[in-house]
């Protein structure tokens, strides 16, 4: 195995990450976030307030748009800004599919700005943008002998 460490490119996306959307990912969520609106714990008084279901908060898909970005450009990426805008709701069984697209990138600073879409069974549950400075990429590349595939 061989590492390589290099700068993203304008334009380049960033692998798709899928989230099972669980009753417990909601409701802890919205424990965490310190979030007690009944809609994200309580399916009944969901229900009766027209929702078919529980659903996730913002913090929570805040949080997942986060880590999404982190994860991808590692441990010394700092998030900047996350400006986003939900859509879909998202409900207990679903999968929310993070995908991204760098759009922006200022080599002096390090600094990145990556388009950003959460999509899920019924349609976008979130999009928008990062802005997120690193001070280093780094991509693991495996390289393997076609002989021995």
């Amino acid at each position: 195995m061989a590492t390589e460490t290099r700068w993203p490119a304008v334009g380049a996306a960033l692998p798709p990450l899928e989230i099972p959307i669980t009753r417990t990912l909601i409701v802890a969520g919205a424990i965490a976030s310190r979030d007690y609106q009944d809609v994200h714990h309580d399916a009944e008084l969901a229900r009766r307030k027209g929702s078919p279901d529980i659903f996730m908060n913002i913090l929570t898909t805040n949080g997942l748009v986060g880590r999404y970005i982190t994860d991808h450009f590692g441990p010394t990426a700092v998030l900047r800004t996350v400006a986003i805008r939900l859509g879909a709701p998202n409900y207990p069984g679903d999968t929310m599919v993070l995908t991204g697209r760098i759009e922006e990138l200022d080599d002096e600073t390090g600094t990145a700005t990556v388009r950003v879409v959460g999509a899920n069974g019924i349609g976008n549950h979130v999009t928008g943008t990062v802005t997120v400075t690193f001070t280093e990429v780094t991509v693991t590349v495996t390289l393997t002998d076609e002989a021995d595939s």
